[in-house]
């Protein structure tokens, strides 16, 4: 089976947009992605292309900023050991088995899809959160809620006060994130 998912999102204030191009096959999950974005009031472009398997868990990141030349590379077993491109080990994201990129919602699809929901479920994750542009990477603790499957969960950051219902298709890719994101295609 290969199916391919396009979509776009724009950020809420409506500066940023983002088109992803999701290839779902037997065994393997690929993201690619251009994403316009904005931060301290200054726009900047990245490019990240995401390798899963087919249980959704990650195997491989590399996130691009463009014209600057930086990029991080991330792999992972899928079971919380992580290495950067050159294969150095990364210990402060053992445990961790998701991704979370800041500048896009796709992220959220990868916890959703890879664990097994029920109205009112919760799952506390520890995720491998990159913030850009700076292509910083810490792990995050998080927790979603499922309150309808298929259709709405919470997200929480467990280290802070931030709490977002976000609506999904039956793709289980985000049509809104208030605040944040709302899909355009």
């Amino acid at each position: 089976m290969r199916r391919q998912i396009v979509a776009r999102w724009q950020d809420w204030s409506g500066k940023g947009l983002e088109h992803v191009v999701l290839e779902i096959k037997d065994d393997v999950i690929t993201a690619s992605s251009i994403v316009l974005a904005m931060a301290d009031h200054r726009p900047f472009v990245v490019q990240y292309e995401l390798r899963c398997d087919c249980q959704w868990r990650l195997r491989e990141a590399r996130i691009m900023v463009p014209g600057e030349q930086r990029a991080l590379e991330l792999r992972t077993d899928g079971t919380g050991h992580w290495t950067d491109g050159a294969g150095a080990a990364l210990p402060q994201l053992a445990g961790t088995i998701d991704i979370d990129i800041s500048v896009t919602p796709l992220t959220n699809t990868l916890p959703i899809r890879r664990l097994a929901w029920a109205a009112d479920r919760a799952a506390e994750l520890r995720m491998a959160y990159v913030l850009l542009p700076h292509l910083a990477v810490t792990a995050d603790p998080q927790r979603y809620t499922c309150l309808e499957p298929q259709r709405r969960f919470r997200y929480e950051s467990l280290d802070s006060d931030f709490t977002r219902d976000i609506e999904i298709d039956a793709d289980g890719l985000v049509v809104s994130y208030p605040g944040l994101f709302r899909r355009v295609l």
